[in-house]
């Protein structure tokens, strides 16, 4: 599952058009707040499209750029030139890197696709010996929009005057009526596109359609909303041969007379045959309009354990009002419920059993903005599990390797706060070859997102490549396979998943060509993407892997970067000081031959000493070593650094306190005594707190107290606001 997913590939092919274009553009010179005279920065915007310079005027080497947005704005999407590295944090900071910096007088330029149109951009530059050398903000100055050249000009200009194609940047459409409902058609007009071509007409990621225009760039079509669309605001998406895209967003809405059949039969969905501990059930149906239905759950022995009741609507359906988590410790056996309408009855039964090996649940489904998200459960003994948290928009919160003891017991906290986002957060945990994926609701109950896994991560020409489907009981998802140019390969394909929310689709991988290939499952806005490659080989060539830095402490990520042939299957390798491999993983190298690795984590409670890493493909091999420094301290320990700017809150300063239990009190008190917050945290089984603290507005530069108190002790420090 792709962790850090900043932008769709659809979008990917517009944005890219646009860098190529801008990249040939003379930027427009626009003073910076700080240091403009050793790093110099010009930006200059097309729509949400950005082209951000950097030009290093110091004697240092640059090897670092960090750029931010402003307050309520996020990046959608980037491009790097040759040789340099993104990635983008959870906190929305890109951080550029490369293994080649820049001298003095050297250039490097960044693509950028954003929210809003020319925003703000923050930034940072840091040398080779991880100093900052530069800060500032530059804000891009738009390009003018192409209008039409009333001039009389030469008849042999006019004939040397290139033909524009695709999707321009003046092209306009609109969709009537302007609030469509499901299953309904809709007419669709547009102007300034190219002429007389052949245009694709999508909602999301599926397309309904196409259509051709006429010789001065117009189209008017009529297109058909699928009966099976959600009810959902959606992107209506017209699409050129390029990968091209001009887009309009709007909520589809249900068909208010639409009006249930007098006899709806009484069905009950989300519960499968075999359902396992700590399961994740969305239980719905339908029924007798107006009415309710209600169940009566039968244990292995005959009791009647549990009932639920749920109204149904006037159009004949009904949901459970809370999914269902299996308990940990419910008996294994055959249960049955009885649900009726009052009108007709139905049995259902099912077995719990035992096949999984990880069995990890939430305490309870919906948690509030502040609490500690808590998750326990089992896994195989004596081996290390690997632990993903993501936000609601799939983004990466936190991750850790924990080393399970003989109990197999195994526990993951997260502690939130009051800003963070409210919806369903998943947690990822993978132990050798099994996953599972674990849902808990932050704010509001949670609900079953849609993924995809390949069963392979290369194929050859020809072969059948399995992909795993999870979502929703018996909802519909579409599938789109991106080729590596970009362009989808074939149309969106409609897959119907059972009624334990899983659904297998074997994808024929004749006429394939070598390379690496994308595949986005998606359902209404909600989407997944993997990546899978076909027809690649180990390497015969030589290979260097390097890291970005020497020395790490537990709990650290790792990023691997590295050279070697191209598209080349490579297989990853993380290993404590004792020789015992942490983590492995197979990736390969992109079609320059660059190795981009972000997933490799120092376990929190890792060891000190010289840890390895080693990259392999075939017959070659190569393997550096870092530096883990596990200090061992006495008391509390309390760090507060710079944090970063959250979009739509504000700035923050990163707090880390190490020797704490239980329940943490923390203060930040003013010079004056004045105590401008009061935070509460759960420490980590590790007896650590690091959590960020938005910077409340108008808080004054200045010399700040934190103040540190737990059930046994406490401790104080102080820490600049600048």
């Amino acid at each position: 599952m792709t962790s850090l997913n900043i932008m769709n590939k659809s979008s990917m092919r517009g944005i890219f058009l646009s860098i190529v274009l801008l990249f040939s553009i003379t930027l427009v010179s626009i003073p910076d707040n700080v240091y403009g005279q050793e790093i110099n920065a010009n930006s200059i915007g097309l729509e949400e499209t950005v082209i951000i310079e950097f030009t290093n005027e110091l004697d240092k080497e640059i090897n670092t750029f960090r750029i931010w947005l402003g307050s309520g704005f996020n990046f959608e999407s980037f491009k790097t030139e040759k040789g340099w590295l993104g990635e983008k944090t959870p906190q929305g900071v890109i951080i550029f890197t490369t293994s080649e910096p820049i001298k003095k007088g050297e250039t490097v330029k960044f693509g950028i696709k954003t929210d809003t149109k020319n925003p703000g951009i923050n930034w940072k530059a840091i040398d080779t010996k991880s100093e900052q050398q530069g800060m500032g903000k530059v804000l891009p100055e738009e390009l003018p929009k192409v209008v039409e050249n009333t001039e009389i000009k030469p008849v042999e200009n006019i004939e040397d005057k290139p033909v524009e194609t695709g999707i321009l940047s003046d092209s306009v459409f609109r969709i009537i009526p302007e609030k469509p409902n499901i299953g309904s058609s809709i007419r669709v007009t547009g102007d300034n596109f190219g002429s007389s071509e052949e245009f694709d007409f999508y909602i999301d990621n599926s397309k309904i359609g196409s259509f051709v225009t006429d010789e001065n760039g117009h189209f008017m079509t009529t297109m058909q909303i699928p009966e099976n669309q959600n009810a959902d605001r959606v992107d209506f998406k017209v699409k050129d041969s390029e990968g091209g895209e001009k887009k309009y967003s709007v909520r589809i809405e249900e068909i208010d007379n639409r009006i249930a059949e007098e006899n709806v039969k009484l069905t009950i969905k989300g519960i499968p045959n075999v359902i396992h501990r700590g399961d994740f059930l969305e239980i719905s149906g339908t029924g007798d309009p107006n009415s309710a239905v209600t169940a009566e759950i039968t244990s292995p022995d005959g009791e009647i354990i549990n009932a639920r009741t749920a109204e149904i609507d006037a159009k004949g359906n009904w949901e459970l009002a809370e999914p269902i988590v299996v308990a940990l410790d419910t008996p294994f056996g055959k249960y049955s419920a009885t649900i009726t309408d009052g009108r007709e009855s139905i049995l259902k039964s099912w077995t719990v059993e035992s096949d999984k090996i990880i069995i990890v649940a939430p305490n309870k489904l919906k948690f509030e903005p502040g609490e500690v998200m808590i998750f326990n459960g089992t896994a195989l003994p004596n081996k290390p599990i690997e632990f993903i948290l993501e936000d609601p928009q799939g983004k990466e919160l936190f991750s850790d390797i924990i080393q399970i003891d003989e109990s197999g017991h195994v526990e993951f906290e997260y502690a939130t706060v009051q800003s963070s986002p409210k919806g369903t957060y998943t947690l990822i945990a993978t132990q050798e070859k099994d996953t599972e994926f674990i849902f808990a609701g932050l704010g509001q109950l949670p609900t079953t997102p849609v993924n995809l896994e390949f069963d392979e991560l290369n194929y050859n020409a020809g072969d059948t490549a399995i992909i795993s489907i999870t979502g929703k009981s018996s909802e519909i998802a579409s599938l789109l396979i991106i080729d590596p140019s970009d362009k989808p390969k074939g149309d969106t394909v409609s897959i119907q998943l059972a009624p334990d929310g899983t659904a297998v689709y074997e994808l024929d991988l004749t006429g394939f060509a070598s390379g690496v290939y994308s595949a986005v499952v998606s359902k209404g806005t909600a989407q997944s993407t993997e990546i899978f490659t076909v027809g690649l080989q180990t390497g015969s060539g030589e290979i260097k892997i390097n890291t970005t830095k020497l020395d790490y402490s537990p709990g650290d990520s790792i990023l691997i970067l590295g050279d070697t042939g191209e598209n080349v299957l490579l297989t990853i390798s993380l290993a404590d000081p004792d020789g015992n491999i942490v983590k492995e993983k197979d990736t390969f190298s992109d079609k320059n031959g660059k190795i981009s690795e972000s997933t490799f984590r120092i376990p929190s409670d890792g060891k000190g000493g010289m840890w390895s890493i080693n990259a392999k493909s075939g017959s070659n091999f190569h393997t550096i070593e870092i530096d883990v420094i596990a200090t061992v301290t006495e008391g509390v320990q309390i760090s507060v650094e710079e944090g970063i700017n959250v979009p739509g809150v504000g700035d923050s300063m990163q707090i880390k306190i190490v020797g704490v239990s239980q329940t943490v009190q923390i203060e930040i008190i003013a010079a004056d005594g004045t105590v401008i917050d009061s935070l509460e945290f759960v420490a980590s089984s590790g007896g650590e707190i690091n959590q960020p603290w938005i910077i409340p507005k108008d808080t004054a530069p200045g010399t700040y107290t934190i103040k540190v108190e737990d059930a046994f002790t406490s401790a104080e420090d102080t820490f600049e606001i600048s």
